[in-house]
């Protein structure tokens, strides 16, 4: 064993101690620091001959580069849709590097038995029965391209054609129909050889919605003329938390052969919250349902879940066939369920979570979230010279300038929010119109934070 090695492993127990303790330090500091750096970041350095050793390293990136990572897991951080971690999910992550474990198949190990009850948890917490199946993924992403490719094999199912074997050109020109997908949509069905131009978006409810018109996807339906497709429904929509009627896409299917696909990334959650699981009635109907994790269960990224009414078509998509990895059994391994092979012990994190704060904690967080964003959203349509761009429906502000919201105004609004160190949106375009979006999803925030907020949106005016 080289010598550097051998030293750090017999300081091992202080070593992680100082890790501890430098993160500790951070954590403990993250609501105060810069949420945002947007300074230059250093020049690349050469890789080093020989080695510091753990302590060393430690050392140099607290002093080269952790200045410069941002406060995303602090409460402020409102871009993109981004949770923090809590205490407990940081808990289970440091112990999943730990132990190391390739939740790729049930050998030897406890881990994948662990996976598995984990997912029956979030199956029952997100209101979905026994017919589904489930298993953790990367993110939305992966998520959505697992159900998909399902969706996919389904459809060759229904046109007498082994995707799987032949691939997805024998299927001919494949129908997906949504009302406002998410973009990972697209990138999945390019991945997937479908096609990104396969994706037609169908006509929405009128009056500043984002939510599809049942009406006009029943006629799009109608004009396949029974050709078996794919609906993708949406459970919170990514501008403005918009929800798809899901009991009534799901009821078409008495009439039309498709495949429903739910996008549920952070919208899921509302089934957390007696006052919001409405938006999601229906899901449970869905042949395929996506939620990300690493969003509003705040736990470390990357974590996502996958859920499936058809485990047998998912098994036909990615088992992988090798002597020294065995068969699909009754209960498949899950290398044989995703794109992955080996694969981290994801699932620990949300174990540690869920097992201490429960389905009353990750309530009370989805319903703080909530009641903080609709506070910011009065305060917009308070402060002089912004407007709301759509009413609050769950946990993200769409916002703009009140007059002249050119692209180039709104950048500047965004970098001098960022640049005060007090918060951090990112950009979108809702109704063609330039704007910013604020997303709580973060277990810290409270209404300290949303004030802050407030004042720095004022203060960059």
């Amino acid at each position: 064993m080289h010598r550097t090695l051998a030293d750090d492993l017999s300081r091992l127990p202080r070593l992680l101690q100082s890790a501890r303790d430098f993160a500790a330090r951070e954590l403990g500091a993250v609501a105060g620091r810069p949420v945002a750096r947007l300074e230059s970041a250093p020049e690349g350095a050469p890789l080093p001959a020989e080695g510091a050793g753990a302590e060393g390293a430690l050392a140099r990136f607290a002093e080269r580069w952790a200045p410069g990572f941002s406060g995303s897991a602090g409460p402020r951080y409102l871009g993109f849709v981004t949770g923090g971690a809590t205490p407990a999910a940081v808990t289970g992550d440091w112990l999943t590097a730990a132990y190391d474990q390739n939740v790729s198949g049930t050998a030897g190990s406890w881990a994948a038995a662990l996976e598995r009850e984990t997912v029956a948890w979030l199956r029952e917490l997100f209101g979905l029965g026994e017919a589904h199946s489930g298993s953790f993924v990367t993110g939305a992403t992966v998520s959505n391209t697992v159900g998909l490719a399902v969706a996919r094999e389904w459809l060759g199912e229904r046109l007498g054609v082994d995707v799987s074997r032949d691939g997805a050109a024998a299927l001919g020109p494949v129908d997906v129909l949504s009302g406002s997908p998410h973009s990972s949509l697209s990138k999945a069905l390019s991945v997937l050889g479908i096609g990104r131009g396969r994706l037609r978006t169908v006509p929405l409810l009128p009056g500043n919605r984002e939510a599809v018109d049942v009406a006009a996807l029943d006629a799009e339906l109608a004009a396949l003329a029974g050709r078996p497709a794919i609906v993708v429904a949406n459970a919170g929509t990514v501008n403005t938390v918009d929800f798809d009627d899901l009991r009534a896409i799901a009821a078409l299917k008495e009439r039309y052969d498709f495949w429903l696909h739910v996008d549920a990334a952070f919208g899921g959650f509302a089934a957390l919250s007696p006052a919001y699981a409405h938006l999601v009635a229906g899901l449970d109907a869905a042949d395929s349902v996506c939620v990300d994790l690493h969003k509003w269960l705040n736990v470390p990224y990357d974590a996502a879940v996958q859920f499936t009414r058809r485990r047998d078509l998912q098994v036909a998509v990615f088992h992988n066939s090798s002597p020294y990895l065995g068969r699909p059994a009754d209960e498949p391994d899950f290398l044989h369920l995703t794109p992955e092979n080996s694969r981290r012990l994801r699932a620990l994190p949300a174990w540690f979570s869920l097992v201490a704060y429960g389905r009353e904690g990750h309530r009370e967080i989805v319903e703080r979230n909530v009641a903080l964003a609709r506070r910011l959203g009065a305060d917009i349509d308070a402060v002089p010279g912004l407007r709301l761009l759509a009413p609050v429906r769950l946990n993200v502000v769409c916002f703009t300038l009140a007059d002249d919201p050119t692209q180039e105004r709104v950048d500047a609004l965004a970098r001098a929010v960022a640049a005060s160190g007090e918060a951090f949106l990112t950009p979108t375009v809702y109704g063609g119109v330039p704007g910013l979006r604020a997303a709580f999803s973060n277990w810290r925030t409270g209404e300290d934070d949303a004030r802050r907020v407030r004042d720095a949106l004022a203060a960059a005016m």
